[in-house]
């Protein structure tokens, strides 16, 4: 498997409400941090992101995380 594009080298930290989103797993979304079907073709899906309760995260936009789709701070060693 090939390693995705880096979107950034910072996370985006993101008020979510109760909901299902789609955290873009390829690098290539015009829509960082969600997905926009730029993936298609490729070896990559999009990573469901289900939130219970209204609250602020910050989503991994180098696509390193171990912790994806939220950042664990591996932006800092890139």
């Amino acid at each position: 498997m090939t390693d995705p594009k880096i979107a950034a080298k910072q996370p985006v930290g993101v008020d979510l409400e109760p909901g299902t989103y789609w955290w873009c797993a390829c690098g290539e979304s015009q829509n960082q941090p969600w997905c926009d079907g730029s993936h298609k073709g490729s070896e990559f899906s999009p990573q469901k992101v289900e939130i219970e309760e209204a609250k602020k995260v910050w989503m991994c936009q180098c696509k390193r995380s171990e912790s994806a789709p939220f950042c664990d701070g591996t932006h800092k060693s890139l």
